[in-house]
């Protein structure tokens, strides 16, 4: 016998109005939902540092993550560095440091530039200024790989050298025509401070900064004092700012790591592009990195940015200074105070009382009110 061919049944109504439903929820819905991963994603990455928060006047360092390939307002940022740029070399003329000379101040300092021919891009290293992430970023653009720089015990300033020589004033000033200069600069006296604490405070045996320290507690330790306070094996502050200024007086070099900027990279003979400041780093060096067109080599970062929030740091050391102590350290800086728009508020406050320095004000220190 032959197969009865069945008629074909056609859904009812209303197994055709769910079909209609599912489809159409199908082809919406699907795409809303990629829309949504696609957006969210940047929330699910790895965040970065930045820095924001202030304490009467004094920035903390506050660490969160950030995603890498945020883009930043460049027309705030361009504003907010051509001011800085217009105020340094206007307070460069008014204190005439843009004059060529024989001293320190004005002979052009070139010996700690690094200058990058391939990418166009020029910094000076100013140490306890981001220099270590700095280092980092010219060692990855000199083609170090990142493996090899976290592995390698050698010195990071020293593999730069090989592939960055010092170049003479006249060359840097050439090359400075025609590449990206920077310079990151920070509070004077809270770059001091790291100083102390990365070179003295927290100085490895057998370095030289370690010898240095010991020679600082045998020459500024005072007999008394050892039988009041612990018996630190490294110099106290205030005992390595009388050394400080001990230097000073007697015209004797600074170490690099506490050498003022004016002196250290001569800003006011070099015409620099961009002034980043620490305050606002995160921003300042994404502009640098995106107007050298360097996004998919390097990143913003800050390495070694401190042990602790800086406001909590200075008060705790700066209260052990006098006001006396803390105004002779503004003389030794003021220049990268004025240069770079910084001020004492925060810091003369915390300083002891003390007669050397109520004996200067009514003699009258020159000191303008907006330092204060």
């Amino acid at each position: 016998m032959g197969h009865r061919r069945r008629k074909r049944k056609w859904p009812g109504p209303w197994k055709a109005v769910k079909r209609c439903v599912l489809f159409f929820t199908t082809i919406c819905v699907i795409p809303l939902l990629l829309v949504l991963l696609v957006t969210t994603d940047q929330y699910l990455r790895p965040l970065k540092h930045s820095f924001t928060r202030q304490e009467n006047g004094i920035v903390d360092k506050v660490f969160y993550m950030r995603p890498r390939k945020d883009r930043i307002n460049q027309t705030a940022v361009l504003a907010r560095l051509k001011s800085r740029q217009k105020h340094l070399y206007e307070t460069c003329r008014a204190l005439g440091l843009d004059k060529i000379g024989n001293d320190s101040l004005h002979r052009p300092n070139a010996w700690e530039f690094l200058v990058n021919d391939e990418h166009h891009l020029v910094w000076c290293n100013v140490f306890k200024a981001a220099s270590t992430s700095w280092m980092y970023n010219f060692n990855l653009l000199a083609g170090y790989s990142a493996k090899f720089l976290k592995k390698t015990k050698a010195v990071p300033l020293s593999l730069a050298r090989k592939k960055y020589p010092r170049p003479s004033p006249q060359a840097l000033m050439d090359a400075m025509e025609n590449s990206l200069s920077f310079l990151i600069v920070r509070h004077p006296l809270e770059r001091l401070l790291s100083a102390y604490r990365d070179k003295l405070q927290y100085s490895l045996p057998h370095t030289y900064h370690r010898q240095l320290g010991n020679k600082i507690i045998i020459k500024y330790r005072k007999k008394e004092q050892s039988k009041t306070t612990p018996n630190y094996r490294w110099p106290t502050f205030p005992e390595f700012v009388d050394f400080l200024l001990d230097c000073v007086k007697k015209n004797r070099p600074l170490d690099m790591h506490w050498t003022p900027i004016t002196e250290f990279c001569t800003p006011c003979l070099f015409k620099f592009d961009v002034i980043a400041h620490t305050e606002t780093l995160q921003e300042d060096q994404q502009y640098i990195i995106e107007k050298a067109h360097l996004d998919n080599l390097i990143e913003p970062q800050w390495k070694n940015a401190g042990h602790g929030p800086t406001s909590r740091q200075v008060k705790k050391y700066y209260t052990k200074l006098t006001k006396t102590q803390i105004l002779k350290l503004y003389h030794l800086y003021r220049y990268d105070f004025q240069l770079f728009n910084y001020s004492l508020k925060g810091y003369l406050e915390l300083g002891l009382p003390d007669d050397e320095f109520k004996a200067s004000e009514n003699k009258g220190i020159e000191i303008s009110s907006n330092d204060i």
